[in-house]
């Protein structure tokens, strides 16, 4: 890494990314060329794009075209503003990673965006026995996506591609130092004109705050959920009695990780022809843990406020409803996605979260959320519970009758 992205581990003064940082500065911008200088070696060999097979539990979680959320008549074009912000939280050495580039393909190379409205990215990377697979996923997982053929006609399968050849290149790049062992999820979130493409490998989340009601666009991959289950059961995987899988991660989905056999994840054969693709019609990696991750696809609209993404740390104290409620308050008093962020973490550590904690807000307006009173409330109506509070009595009376 270059001198400008120095590594804090261990420091309680940690900010973005797990790196030092001034007053109003951005996180470091992964496709900038002081961070895209190399990661342990210099080139790797360029990762080939896979012809997917997907089990039964691979598949997109939402595809929203907008209509169903009320869209206007008039097109409604996003203007995105976003801030992320980290804390190493009560863990001794901070895993994390995340990124906000907010003209994407001009910042990658100069290209301009190919229709009206933002070419935005956002990630967060939740590192474990480590930091070097968040760090790698973080710098070459923008640059793939670009590479990609289908992108941008068709998003998803970019992504999903995209994703496999980072962990494939991960794997290469640990074959040659044995050092960068670790693993990694990994939640991206694509912005382009009025489309909100997400793909989640793990357990981190991505929430969308339409007229303030809580819209999860991606679920956690746990292994004890019945979808991942049984994805993982049918490749020769278990789920031990704490929830865990193989008795060794509690993540069902993530990148990196090669380190832990091949009862966990193992590489197909490189089977290649001469276009450099695979034709054994097989993802890279088979096991139970799988890199590819789940996809969604909104519309977005005028009653979409802003998006919220963040590691596990995160929402081990929040739930989705909660932390749109929390964000939209902060919003609606200062409009600042990175103050938002920042208030985000310190409330996580002060409800005791026990991770590290990673968040990025990203607006779709220059103005702040509006006020959701529907009218004047007669003078007689006292209220005893705020409208915050009545969601998440909602929320614990349906977690008890689930």
């Amino acid at each position: 890494m270059g001198e400008d992205v120095l590594m804090m581990e261990g420091r309680k003064d940690v900010g973005e990314n797990g790196y030092s940082i001034k007053e109003n500065e951005k996180p470091p911008n992964p496709l900038s060329s002081s961070y895209t200088q190399g990661f342990g070696h210099g080139h790797l060999t360029p990762p080939c794009r896979p012809s997917l097979v997907r089990h039964a539990s691979l598949i997109k979680i939402r595809e929203d075209s907008g209509e169903s959320r009320g869209a206007s008549k008039s097109e409604f074009i996003p203007i995105v503003r976003s801030g992320g912000w980290a804390d190493i939280g009560s863990r001794q050495s901070m895993e994390d990673v995340h990124v906000c580039v907010d003209d994407f393909l001009h910042d990658y190379d100069g290209r301009e965006h190919f229709g009206e409205g933002p070419g935005a990215f956002y990630g967060v990377f939740d590192g474990h026995g480590g930091k070097h697979a968040a760090d790698f996923v973080c710098k070459n997982l923008p640059r793939l996506i670009l590479e990609e053929t289908e992108f941008p006609r068709e998003i998803e399968k970019a992504l999903t591609s995209a994703f496999l050849q980072t962990d494939n290149a991960f794997a290469e790049a640990c074959a040659l130092d044995s050092a960068l062992a670790s693993g990694t999820t990994a939640l991206a979130a694509l912005v382009l004109g009025r489309s909100l493409v997400v793909a989640n490998a793990g357990d981190c989340r991505a929430v969308l705050s339409h007229r303030g009601k809580a819209i999860d666009l991606s679920r956690d991959h746990k292994p004890g959920c019945a979808h991942e289950r049984c994805r993982i059961e049918a490749s020769g995987g278990f789920v031990s009695d704490d929830g865990y899988l193989n008795a060794q991660l509690n993540v069902a989905r993530a990148l990196g990780d090669w380190h832990l056999g091949d009862d966990i994840k193992r590489r197909r054969p490189r089977l290649l022809c001469p276009s450099s693709s695979y034709d054994s019609g097989s993802p890279f990696s088979c096991g139970p843990l799988s890199a590819e991750p789940e996809t969604s696809s909104t519309l977005l609209t005028e009653e979409d406020e802003f998006l919220i993404i963040g590691c596990d740390g995160i929402w081990e104290v929040f739930r989705s409803q909660n932390a749109v409620d929390f964000a939209r308050r902060r919003l609606m008093e200062h409009n600042d996605p990175r103050a938002c962020s920042r208030e985000l973490v310190v409330e996580a550590l002060k409800r005791r979260s026990g991770d590290n904690l990673s968040v990025v807000v990203v607006c779709f307006h220059h103005t702040p959320p509006p006020s959701l009173v529907a009218g004047p409330v007669r003078s007689r109506v006292q209220r005893s519970i705020s409208a915050e509070g009545l969601r998440e009595l909602q929320s614990c009376l349906d977690a008890l009758g689930s």
